[in-house]
């Protein structure tokens, strides 16, 4: 297949950044997406609500569904699949978008700063995954796609911020898991990372961090949308990096994702 037209995508925290962008990516082809975020009111510092998200949406050429919701909340998750499948028929993508991140040393933690990352993260990707599968097994071609890093016991990722590095690498074995579990059902399970710093508003807010050298978050869409679109039984258990997907598929000129090309690009958290 090449194209999401006419598939339902369960997208958490998609009120904004990467998550806006898969789904924009998708509407661009007729998808149904559904946007399911906390975010229903405007933030100063974090612009962007579920509300805006589903106009955007709608604009692109997709139909859009905004859901508030707590992905830490287990009545919650279960009552936005319920109204997923109620208004689109089923769940074809399940994209494990909301994460929490808190880049400080363990005695600059607080624990509820550190309980928040287990729960949303590690956590909550396995909620979703958890409540979401049922459809999943009924659809055609049915995806699981985390934004969570190739797992390293680096002690380098570990040191410097125990709390984050745990809730991290808790997704990418959250993928692990359900891949060994349910590839062999038919359900693609693969995560995504990105080879650069990646401009956000999020980004913009961890002090000493520029996104000018950082991509923008359409490199993003375009590698999610290279996996989305692949046979899910011909790709599952992967820790894809964006550059190196789009780079199998033939993109060679990565230039058009610069923030600003005039600036050396950082490379992400968890890769050397």
């Amino acid at each position: 297949m090449s194209t999401l037209q006419g598939k339902t995508l369960f997208i958490t925290g998609a009120s904004r950044g990467i998550g806006l962008a898969i789904g924009l990516r998708a509407a661009r082809e007729g998808a149904n997406v559904v946007i399911a975020a906390k975010s229903s009111v405007p933030n100063p510092r974090l612009p962007g609500t579920i509300h805006t998200a589903a106009t955007a949406i709608e604009e692109a050429g997709g139909h859009a569904l905004a859901i508030q919701c707590d992905i830490r909340e287990e009545d919650q998750v279960h009552a936005a699949v319920a109204q997923t499948v109620a208004r689109f028929g089923g769940i074809d993508i399940l994209v494990n978008n909301a994460s929490a991140i808190w880049l400080r040393g363990t005695l600059d933690t607080p624990i509820k700063r550190f309980d928040l990352m287990q729960q949303v993260n590690a956590r909550g990707s396995f909620l979703c995954a958890q409540v979401c599968l049922p459809h999943l097994l009924q659809a055609a071609n049915p995806h699981i796609l985390t934004l969570a890093p190739p797992p390293s016991l680096d002690p380098k990722w570990w040191g410097a911020h125990t709390g984050y590095t745990l809730a991290k690498m808790g997704m990418s074995f959250v993928t692990l898991g359900l891949a060994a579990e349910f590839g062999p059902r038919g359900v693609a399970v693969n995560a995504l990372w990105p080879r650069t710093l990646i401009a956000t508003d999020a980004l913009n807010m961890i002090p000493g961090v520029s996104g000018a050298n950082g991509r923008k978050p359409e490199i993003m869409a375009d590698a999610a949308h290279a996996i989305l679109t692949t046979p899910a039984r011909e790709l599952c258990g992967r820790f894809v990096i964006d550059e190196a997907i789009l780079r199998e598929r033939g993109v060679s000129d990565f230039s058009v994702y610069a923030v600003d090309a005039t600036q050396p690009l950082l490379t992400d958290l968890f890769l050397d």
